[in-house]
């Protein structure tokens, strides 16, 4: 199948139009006119991963995060980075990956994480925006309010959490619970403005963590975490058309806990 009918494809449920300014969703190594039989799925393109796509004769990488974020300017081995991206070229490996692009959709990052914590009702957490695509940030309802320890050990368990940082929550009933997978600490006073009683989200600050106690349950986890089902919407994606795809063993989260 050519490269372009595969993206044609994601793009379908993860258009280019729905990621954020900063963002650099999109081909990342590679022809676009190409031949695929395989692809690999990954939330991070390292190099490990890059030589896990060789070993499979997979000729397509797809992620969830962007390999070129952040300027390239040399391609050398200083870099993990820079690295990959000269292996991906010398295997002739291509790399696409959508991340605030799936983000934002209905159906995407963040219904599914809800749909994962059991939450129905979902709903973008900041309904006012002019954005066609609103869904960075979501909000719904447990089907049965539940204590706050027990929402805790709910995420902890249904997404096998590493770890888990929190604050006391306004109280210790749970029903309105709204997410944002990835980095969304921008995202809290949203949630406490619309009534949700906890946050769930990656990344967030001492002082962020701070403002947050006692007005809301602000619960943070690992970011690789809060995203990894990427892969699986990839794969329910690309099954539709039936082309051949693998989810990397290779893909860990880079944060150990001593």
């Amino acid at each position: 199948m050519l490269l372009k009918s595969i993206i044609d494809s994601i793009e379908s449920v993860a258009p280019r139009s729905a990621q954020e300014e900063w963002d650099n969703s999109g081909m990342q190594v590679g022809d676009t006119g190409r031949e695929i039989d395989s692809v690999l799925l990954t939330t991070d393109v390292t190099p490990d991963v890059v030589s896990e796509a060789v070993e499979c004769g997979c000729q397509l990488i797809v992620s969830h995060h962007p390999l070129l974020f952040h300027g390239l300017k040399q391609i050398c081995s200083q870099t993990l980075q820079a690295r990959a991206v000269a292996m991906a070229i010398k295997h002739d490996i291509a790399i696409y990956s959508a991340h605030t692009s799936l983000d934002s959709v209905a159906g995407g990052i963040n219904t599914r994480l809800a749909q994962q914590l059991g939450l129905s009702n979902i709903q973008p957490l900041c309904p006012a925006s002019q954005k066609e695509h609103n869904y960075l940030g979501v909000i719904g309802e447990l089907q049965r309010p539940m204590t706050y320890d027990n929402f805790l050990a709910r995420v902890r368990d249904t997404l096998s959490a590493t770890y888990i940082r929190y604050t006391r929550a306004k109280n210790n009933h749970v029903r309105r619970v709204a997410l944002c997978g990835g980095s969304g600490a921008e995202f809290i006073h949203d949630a406490i403005n619309q009534g949700a009683d906890v946050y769930l989200t990656a990344d967030c600050k001492y002082h962020e963590f701070q403002d947050a106690d006692g007005q809301i349950g602000l619960i943070d986890i690992d970011h690789w975490i809060s995203e990894r089902h990427a892969r699986l919407i990839f794969k329910d994606i690309l099954d539709s058309i039936g082309i051949k795809c693998v989810i990397s063993k290779k893909d860990i989260t880079p944060i150990h806990i001593y």
